[in-house]
């Protein structure tokens, strides 16, 4: 199977010092029941330890889920036979009712655990960004770590307490404009140079791992710290990207990071998958204060598998991190986020014609922006990878000009959806927003605001820092439907009599602009994501009120049919598709109408049940390109028999040179078990033989799956696809009359489904890429006349030009030490299928 070269094929190193709950579980087992009730011999036990210690997936591969629920299996047979044996001899003392219960509560003892880090951190990131992002414009002279809110407590519309910097316009215009560039350079500079996985928003890239892609480091403890310090310094900066996408990243790190910790998920990654989809769920409930939408955000967007323990895990998870975030309080005012408000007004029937318009809207935002985005992505892919720190500072350089004129610009994206979900009524009146004599000019502002925000948003998602995209359309589509809700109420006071508005009473207030507001945010997060039940709880969930549940529903009922028309998929799934990553979408249906002989490989190195030696076996293994062979009967008949992964073949080929010390010509032999209820891995070990002297024979029966996954080469392709989705095995063997002919993976099926896209819709990229060219041709030069300005200011000092050329000479350090480049460059490379834009 050809795959990419495995990270590590030396010998394996000697066993950590086991886990807590392993070691628990040793001391228990023989105090409790004695030697005469475990099942294994101390010798095997060890190599069983051995073996899953060195058992891990190679970086871009797929986890194989059958072979990891045969453990987990295995694991339960194992654990029940040790009960028994404990209750045949008596009855069981305390420490072993301790035990039973740990074992069996391990589960929800690490979700209760994972919800309480996400809580804890969630509202940790909420105060530490307001306060950064009001740092930009002024102080408090009573407490500097007081944020505006808090200083001026009570207050609708400011306070003597809060200080502007200098009371000048011109001065504190730069001073914003200097701690945002500030802010984005130093998140840039941490994502770069200590943890390059901690860039974007992670949605998609989480998706393929729970799915079963393997992406190491992605969700390692350094991720964790580097995404949790850069977050809050990038929404700070005033950059036009979200916090929401990136609090799933750092939310399923937590998962990830804690549930490793205990020997069960440790040892098993399909089991550790049930803790990142859970983890996902409370994520999105801290992001947003909705755990319900948390649970089905992770159930229609996350998971491709999603059963019902799972379910229920991840909505116990996303209720402690919640009520970890409400008894935090970050907000002192009760709420789980900033922008969450209640309606009290009832709609009118006439309005389902606005709500109509913004449904719209949000469609076709979502396909404009996912279009535009992806060129963006394209050329920064192509031509800005060297230049990651640089792009993300003059991003925020120009955010900060375009973004200050405008008031609803100018202020935190939350802050400002806050201000346009509210009623007018009894509420803050921020801009002269309710004011009939400034309603024009603020419709001019806020479409003002729209537009630039949605460009803003093109050019910046995707940048590497933190970035998420959730916050930002909701904003721009508040701004939008805002507009809408300007202009209908001011239709009805001007038409009162109209048949139109008849509906309307006349002594109380008939239009609501901020319930607009409110829809245009969910139709533009509709519009973005392509998700529809869990945005409608969502923004239940943040109003509370039960009677705009219809109106949402209709909204993003017709942004589901409008961004239908322009393509399928949200920008997670677009991205997906960029980046090139095996992911098998179960929302798509295929009709590809040809058996899988069209897609499978025939060119297979397979390996002979005898007539192999130890040199030869080694020499395959040295190859690096294969993580599993075929095992047939003999090169000639093809008759399969069985499959053995590259990983248990060179344990064991290590562990009998440690031992018996063979010589390069013993021979081997892969005879499958003779029943069917010896497993290949549950107790392997290794036989030496000789006979008369003259040879030696090492036997890998034990490691062999003698049942691999199989199909006929005439099964149709869609069939294959299902299996991959709903067993997911990491190959299918193709056999025909019982012999191997052909082997298919996942990227297989993959290839074969862009080629027939590619072939049913052909794309000339010739003016696009002519189009980047020409951009990146004009960017040099006016980077070049910068840089011979600055040179010339300065009396050649600064030459900006040389040190943008300069390979850096630092050090970048991760996780064990490792030296990475600071870009995902070659993380795409490892990735890819096929080049694609």
């Amino acid at each position: 199977m050809n795959t990419q070269t495995p990270n590590d094929l030396r010998s394996p190193q000697l066993p950590r010092r086991p886990s807590l709950s392993s070691r628990l579980s040793f001391a228990v087992s023989h105090a409790e029941q004695g030697e005469s009730v475990v099942d294994a011999p101390p010798a095997e036990a060890q190599i069983e330890d051995e073996i899953a210690e060195i058992k891990r997936y190679e970086d871009f591969s797929t986890i194989d889920w059958v072979q990891d629920s045969a453990r987990e299996q295995a694991r339960r047979i194992a654990r029940r036979r040790r009960t028994e044996g404990v209750y045949n001899h008596g009855k069981p003392g305390w420490r072993y009712r301790l035990w039973e219960a740990y074992e069996s509560a391990q589960g929800w003892i690490v979700v209760t655990l994972v919800g309480i880090a996400i809580g804890f951190n969630a509202a940790l990131l909420s105060i530490v960004t307001e306060w950064l992002s009001d740092i930009k414009t002024g102080h408090c002279s009573t407490g500097f770590y007081l944020n505006e809110n808090f200083c001026c407590w009570g207050e609708d519309s400011g306070c003597d307490e809060w200080k502007y910097w200098t009371g000048f316009e011109p001065f504190d215009y730069f001073i914003y404009i200097i701690f945002a560039t500030l802010f984005a350079l130093v998140a840039a500079t941490l994502v770069k140079f200590y943890a390059p996985y901690a860039a974007g928003s992670g949605i998609s890239e989480i998706k393929c791992i729970i799915a079963g892609f393997v992406m190491k480091g992605f969700l390692g403890f350094w991720t964790l710290i580097i995404k949790s310090i850069a977050l809050p310094l990038t929404i700070a900066s005033g950059l036009s990207v979200g916090k929401e996408g990136p609090s799933v990243h750092y939310a399923v790190c937590t998962g990830n990071v804690i549930s490793r910790l205990f020997d069960k998920y440790r040892r098993n990654a399909s089991k550790t998958r049930e803790i990142l989809s859970a983890s996902a769920a409370a994520g999105v409930a801290v992001a947003f204060g909705s755990p319900i939408g948390g649970v089905l955000f992770s159930l229609e967007e996350m998971s491709n598998y999603f059963p019902l323990k799972t379910l229920w895990r991840s909505y116990f998870c996303a209720l402690v991190a919640t009520a970890v975030l409400a008894a935090m309080n970050p907000f002192r005012t009760g709420q789980l986020v900033m922008f969450q408000v209640s309606y009290d007004r009832e709609w009118h029937f006439f309005e389902v014609v606005f709500y109509i318009i913004l449904g719209i809207f949000g469609g076709v935002y979502g396909a404009f922006v996912m279009k535009w985005n992806l060129r963006v992505q394209s050329f920064r892919k192509k031509y800005l990878t060297k230049y990651a720190i640089l792009e993300a500072t003059l991003l925020a350089v120009a955010t900060a000009i375009l973004a200050y004129p405008n008031a609803f610009l100018r202020i935190d994206m939350t802050e400002s959806m806050e201000i346009l979900f509210l009623e007018c009524e009894g509420g803050e009146d921020y801009n002269q927003l309710c004011e009939r004599e400034h309603r024009w000019g603020n419709v001019v502002s806020l479409i003002t605001a729209t537009l630039l925000r949605t460009f803003l948003v093109i050019i910046s998602y995707g940048c590497k820092v933190p970035a998420g995209i959730f916050v930002p359309s909701m904003a721009i589509g508040a701004s939008f439907g805002r507009t809408v809700g300007i202009i209908v109420q001011a239709l009805q006071e001007a038409n009162p009599g109209s048949g139109f508005f008849a509906a309307c009473k006349p002594d109380e207030p008939c239009i609501t602009p901020g319930t607009y507001a409110f829809l245009g945010a969910a139709a533009a997060l509709s519009g973005m994501m392509h998700i529809t039940v869990s945005v409608v709880v969502i923004m239940f969930e943040l109003t509370g009120a039960l009677t705009y549940i219809l109106p949402t529903m209709i909204v993003v009922g017709v942004t589901k049919i409008v961004g239908e028309m322009f393509g399928k998929g949200g920008i997670a799934d677009r991205m997906i598709w960029f980046s090139g990553m095996p992911f098998l979408d179960n929302k798509e249906e295929h009709n590809f109408g040809v058996p899988v002989s069209k897609v499978m490989q025939t060119s297979i190195v397979s390996i002979p049940v005898t007539g192999l030696s130890l040199n030869e076996v080694e020499q395959l293994l040295a190859d690096g390109k294969y993580q599993g062979f075929p095992i047939v009967e003999d090169k000639n008949s093809k008759v399969l028999v069985g499959y053995i992964g590259s990983t248990e073949l060179r344990y064991a080929i290590d562990r009998v040179r440690r031992e018996r010390h063979p010589g390069s010509t013993a021979k081997c032999i892969f005879a499958p078990p003779p029943t069917a209820h010896s497993q290949t891995s549950m107790h392997p070990t290794v036989m030496v033989s000789t006979d008369s002297g003259a040879s030696t024979s090492l036997d890998f029966s034990r490691y062999v799956d003698a049942t691999p996954v199989t199909a006929h080469p005439r099964l149709p392709l869609e069939t294959v696809m299902e299996l991959f989705r709903k067993i997911g095995p990491r190959v299918i063997l193709i056999e025909y009359h019982g012999k191997l002919t052909g082997l298919v993976t996942v990227k297989d099926c993959l290839k074969y489904q862009f080629k027939v896209e590619a072939a049913e819709n052909p794309r000339d990229d010739h003016r696009i890429n002519e189009g980047q060219e020409q951009l990146w041709n004009l960017m040099r030069r006016a980077s070049n006349w910068v840089s011979v300005k600055v040179s010339r200011l300065t009396g050649g000092r600064i030459r900006l030009n040389e040190q943008s050329d300069r390979p850096s000479s630092r050090p970048t350090l991760q996780r064990g030490g490792s030296i990475l480049e600071g870009t995902e460059d070659s993380v795409d490379a490892g990735v890819e299928l096929e080049s694609r834009r």
